[in-house]
């Protein structure tokens, strides 16, 4: 299959990286030196190009802010039957905007990024592709994800959203008030280490990205769970209440153990 990959960043290299030894491959992208350790590609910077290669399919992995603007902008340059796909994390407005191009579409998301997971061993990693759109591309997706060792889930755009406003919305704010209190420490503990290595991770993703999953319409709930949590703890400390503090500490255990339960099956 012929592929398009807009983008030569840390998901476009990875897509790139994945397909170029089973099909056909190319990327778009404007920055030359984001392009400088592509392998085994064509690399493109003028649409014409794109157009004289009349990919199959394509996949949008640009920055989340200019993954509709990108698609604006390469549609004219595309053979009438390509399936367009996008890897995005957040799909505000995508369905709507798919369906008003009148192409064939798939929507898909790694629930993974280079910056925690270790891409030559992904089998505890998920991927989500959503239950709209083209059969064929979503096959395609469901195929290399497979091939992956990848848990795959399939829900819709609106399905999609709500998992991403509980997955991603209440580990960044968690992670935000811990940057926001914490203070440099010349000895610090293992736990504090480790909370600190996530930090730096979540603060080196992209700006608008941190942004659109916070200001998605479902995240204000979840976000207003940490506030009540944080007000139940914070009593129990101002009283130095040991019984609520072992049945606070009991409730959450039982959370987390739960929670490994299903994952057990």
């Amino acid at each position: 299959m012929k592929i398009l990959i807009m983008g030569a960043g840390k998901m476009g290299s990875f897509f790139i990286d994945l397909l170029s030894f089973e099909h056909e491959v190319a990327v778009f992208e404007k920055d030359p030196k984001r392009m400088r350790f592509t392998y085994n590609c064509l690399r493109f910077q003028d649409l014409e190009e794109v157009r004289e290669f009349k990919p199959e399919l394509v996949i949008n992995a640009v920055t989340v802010k200019y993954t509709i603007p990108a698609f604006k902008e390469i549609i004219p340059y595309l053979p009438k039957d390509c399936i367009i796909t996008d890897i995005s994390s957040v799909k505000t407005g995508l369905k709507e905007f798919y369906e008003s191009t009148g192409m064939h579409y798939a929507s898909s998301h790694p629930m993974f990024g280079p910056t925690f997971a270790n891409l030559n061993q992904l089998s505890e990693e998920n991927a989500i592709i959503i239950n709209e759109g083209d059969f064929i591309g979503r096959l395609f997706f469901k195929d290399l994800y497979q091939k992956l060792g990848l848990n795959i889930y399939e829900y819709s755009f609106e399905e999609h959203d709500k998992t991403v406003a509980y997955s991603l919305s209440i580990p960044f704010v968690s992670t935000f008030v811990f940057a926001a209190v914490m203070k440099h420490q010349d000895a610090p503990g293992t736990t504090f280490k480790r909370h600190m290595k996530i930090a730096k991770g979540v603060l080196n993703e992209d700006d608008y990205l941190l942004q659109e999953i916070l200001f998605n319409p479902y995240t204000h709930d979840q976000v207003s769970q940490i506030r009540t949590e944080l007000k139940e703890l914070l009593e129990i400390i101002d009283k130095k209440d040991a019984t609520g503090m072992k049945n606070y500490l009991m409730k959450i255990r039982n959370n987390v153990k739960r929670d490994i339960m299903i994952e057990k099956g």
